[in-house]
């Protein structure tokens, strides 16, 4: 029989396995029986995977494994995103620090050639990591959102849509980061609360000593209004609405205009309007037909329209125009102000709301079949509440900015014509003109927002423009797993983009995953410091550990409070299923397997355990309830299987039944590491190779099915209360002070003892004997009751019997102590509303736990009276 080391490292096993799954082409999908489908969300090329990473690329796994397991023809894709903005930042970086150098010194074509070079580095070590959490994805599949086939499904798309009217150019108030240089999407930008200044500014009506206060935020900009704004039921401005004003400090004349738009309560309820840098104003300013003054470049410093203040940074500016305001008698009052800003969510950097020249898609006709299919249910959300998060933004959808302004990215396909300015829009490289037929034609410098890519990924993915074989079998795809932080970014665009291009939803359900915070309930940060690396999880615990510790973690719409020691936990449960495994390998030297007949109660019942674990863990993953799927095999594997029943098999290993008890551990054993795998694939490998039972890799072998034959409730309910006697009278021992080595007697009343019964009593319970008995004896304690069976501890001899009433007094009132304190927090509406649900749910289960306490106690205390 295969041998066993002694100890489990998961160094040796992980690397051995995953590269005969490789080599054995288990994740290439074999284009037979129901097909499951599933695209990775490609992670971007900017470095190491996170553990939020991990926790999705380990729930998509688990998902994957079962399917292959229940027969499912299994396609998972992997790739990368080339990510523009974030991968242009890094790279920049890079010149910086190695060559001193910015990219426009070197051209874009020198600074693609590196970034290409930055790509396939980072894209080899994604894969590794990706292979060290042991992700069965099909490498023969792999892509990336910037390779040929992709650039080529990108470019049809782009036409596509611009024949249809439904991409467009256009001047909008835009998001620009003036550090990156670039337009960021309103999902692109993060809002910070940031304490500010409100500025009070008298602006003089013209010919008048009358004047209107404006209260601002950012001064600053003053110098691009043209105008002012007031609610038109305002009753305090309504003789001045019509009215001229006199920009104070540029002297520009600007109307006072009514718009309900004003928040009479803000402020002094008079607003400045400044159309090319507010995106409200712009809304404003469209209604009223007001002119558009920018004052800001690229840098977000003072323009040409600026006077003096041309060349000042924006905040630099705004010192300069509260001291001259200030002098000039126009500045009435400061007060302080919180509100919230918006910032790039690369470099941090704060936006510049910006008029410009953006491309476009117009969203409104492509989320129209989207929001049906989501409430028609063809698309279901996991957990069900984030289908009104989604719903919510697809009805409120803006036109999404599609152009940014970098060199990283797939080039738009658009090259306007230098002689007629026709715009040429075409999937191929233009060379004349479609209308003059000029040859001096100049492409667009600008690349689309990289969610354009990653909007295609399921079907461009599968060969998609082509009608590849892939295609036909396997989109659309089945699940989608991701984080809520991209429902909007890119869940709701893949949907709307495969409805226009497949006529078809991209999958059929999408897993909104948990948020991996830190344990005291904070996002994990660089400037926090608190970030866990899976891979050096890995190097220290093992991979399987660590999904097991992210899937037990994993409950539905909570968030994952993360402590490092959860792993030592985990790591703590594979060393048992290894010490399982090496005792029943041990004890299988001349196994040959036998009928399971003639089988006894204890038997029975692991059997009808082990059928009831397998449905509990079959119908948790059918609903993605992975902490729940977890939990159910942990509890049964530890618990039940080796607490109890391996506890129970080791003398009757040594008795004529072995044969039979051999049989029973290996199929027990058989089913648990297959209810494992998709969770600990490395080592439910290895141990499940060491079996003697048939079958090439547990990878491809089948999902253990209910077998109703081996489900007895009568053996279920005989063991479960064995188990809750010898329980009982372990409680007895630890109140009673009597270490639990202590053999001791019972009394049992109302119970029929058989010899099975009596072996496993003292077996499991380290009784020295099982006596029946009509009524209570003197000197004992009662262990269990339940209808008639009562069960008493014998203690003659082992206690002092007053001392230990006295001690379970003393110890009665601690406890009560302790319930009163809970109940009193427990009834405080301000813990119970403002504590962490999980605070409040572990001081509920304490309260319960002391109460149970002082009962078993006080029951005692009887006894011995």
């Amino acid at each position: 029989m295969a041998e066993l080391s002694t100890k489990y490292n998961p160094a040796e096993i992980e690397t051995k396995w995953y590269r005969y799954w490789e080599e054995k082409g288990y994740f290439t999908p074999k284009d037979v029986g129901e097909k499951f489908s599933i695209v990775i969300p490609p992670p971007n090329i900017t470095g190491r995977i996170h553990m939020g990473h991990a926790l999705n690329i380990t729930l998509q796994d688990i998902v994957v494994r079962y399917k292959r397991m229940k027969g499912y023809d299994v396609l998972w894709v992997p790739g990368e995103d080339h990510a523009g903005i974030a991968t242009q930042n890094a790279v920049e970086k890079f010149l910086l620090q190695t060559q001193g150098k910015a990219r426009e010194e070197i051209g874009r074509e020198k600074f693609l050639e590196i970034t290409w070079r930055w790509a396939n580095k980072y894209r080899k070590e994604i894969r590794e990591q990706i292979k060290a959490l042991g992700a069965s994805v099909d490498w023969t599949r792999e892509r990336f959102t910037l390779d040929e086939g992709l650039s080529r499904a990108v470019r049809k798309v782009f036409v596509e849509l611009y024949k249809k009217g439904l991409i467009y150019k256009g001047k909008y108030i835009v998001n620009w980061c003036p550090r990156c240089k670039t337009v960021l999407s309103d999902e692109e930008v993060e809002h910070k609360e940031h304490k500010a200044k409100l500025y009070y500014v008298k602006y003089p009506v013209k010919g008048s000593d009358e004047y209107i206060v404006v209260a601002t935020t950012r001064p600053e900009t003053m110098l691009g209004d043209t105008a002012v704004a007031v609610h038109p039921e305002d009753e305090r401005y309504k003789d001045f609405v019509g009215k001229t004003l006199i920009l104070p400090l540029v002297g520009r004349e600007i109307p006072v205009i009514a718009d309900k738009y004003v928040d009479p309560k803000f402020g002094t309820g008079a607003v400045k309007v400044t159309p090319a840098h507010d995106p409200n104003d712009y809304l404003i300013a469209q209604r009223h037909n007001l002119p558009m003054v920018e004052i800001f470049d690229d840098s977000a410093q003072i323009n040409e329209n600026g006077g003096k203040y041309r060349g000042l940074d924006r905040y630099e500016a705004r010192e300069r125009i509260v001291k001259d305001l200030e002098e000039r008698g126009f500045l009435v009052k400061i007060e302080d102000y919180t509100h919230s800003v918006g910032h790039c969510y690369r470099c941090d950097t704060v936006i510049e709301p910006k008029l410009s020249d953006q491309w476009f898609v117009a969203t409104k006709p492509l989320a129209k079949r989207g929001i049906e299919a989501v409430e028609k249910g063809e698309i279901k959300f996991f957990p069900e509440r984030w289908t009104k998060v989604y719903l919510n933004w697809m009805h409120e959808i803006r036109d999404w900015c599609i152009s940014r302004q970098l060199w990283w990215g797939h080039r738009i396909p658009v090259w306007y014509c230098q002689d007629c300015g026709h715009l040429n829009v075409s999937e191929e490289e233009v060379e004349r003109c479609e209308k003059c037929g000029s040859t001096n034609l100049k492409q667009d410098e600008d690349v689309l927002d990289t969610w354009f890519s990653s909007a295609l990924w399921p079907f461009s993915t599968l060969g998609w423009p082509e009608e590849t074989e892939d295609l036909k079998r396997y989109y659309p795809t089945d699940l989608l797993v991701t984080g809520f932080d991209i429902i909007f970014f890119w869940v709701a665009r893949m949907i709307m983009m495969g409805y226009e291009f497949m006529n078809e939803k991209p999958f059929s359900h999408v897993y909104i995953h948990q948020l991996v915070r830190d344990k005291y309930g904070r996002k994990m940060s660089k400037s926090l410091g608190n970030g866990i690396d899976p891979l050096e999880v890995i190097d220290k615990y093992g991979a399987d550990p660590m999904r097991f510790t992210l899937a037990i973690l994993a409950a539905q719409g909570r968030d994952i409070k993360l402590d490092p020691r959860y792993f030592e936990a985990y790591k703590k449960f594979a060393n048992k299923i290894w010490n399982a495994t090496r005792f029943v390998l041990m004890n299988l030297a001349d196994y040959k397997g036998v009928p399971l007949e003639n089988l006894k109660t204890v038997d029975k019942w692991i059997l009808t355990r082990l059928n009831r674990t397998v449905e509990e863990v079959t119908k948790a993953l059918e609903s993605y309830d992975f902490n729940i799927a977890a939990r159910a095999i942990y509890n049964f594997f530890w618990d039940e299987f080796c607490d109890w029943y391996i506890e129970a098999s080791k003398p009757r290993l040594k008795a004529s039944e072995r044969n039979l008890v051999q049989t029973v551990l290996v199929k027990v054993l058989d089913t648990s590491l297959r209810l494992l795998h998709p969770f600990m694939p490395f080592l439910t490998e290895e141990l499940w190779q060491k079996l003697p039972i048939d079958g090439e890799s547990i990878t491809i072998a089948r999902w253990p099915e209910i077998e109703e034959k081996y489900i007895d409730e009568t053996a279920e309910r005989e063991f479960t209360r064995l188990m809750n006697i010898i329980r009982g009278v372990r409680n007895v021992r630890a109140e009673m002070n009597l270490p639990q080595s202590q053999r001791v007697k019972i009394f049992v009343k109302g119970l029929d003892v058989t010899d099975e019964m009596d072996l496993l009593f003292k077996t499991l319970g380290n009784i020295e004997d099982v006596s029946a008995v009509n009524e209570k004896p003197q000197k004992t304690a009662t262990a269990y009751v339940e209808g008639n069976v009562e069960v008493y501890v014998d203690l003659g001899g082992l206690i002092d019997f007053e001392r230990e009433k006295e001690r379970l007094k003393q110890n009665m009132e601690k406890i009560k102590k302790e319930i009163d304190r809970l109940e009193k927090k427990l009834a405080n509406k301000e813990f119970v509303e403002r504590a962490p649900e999980e605070v409040v749910e572990e001081t509920k289960k304490r309260l319960n736990n002391n109460k149970e306490r002082l009962a078993r106690l006080e029951s005692i205390l009887r006894d011995l009276e």
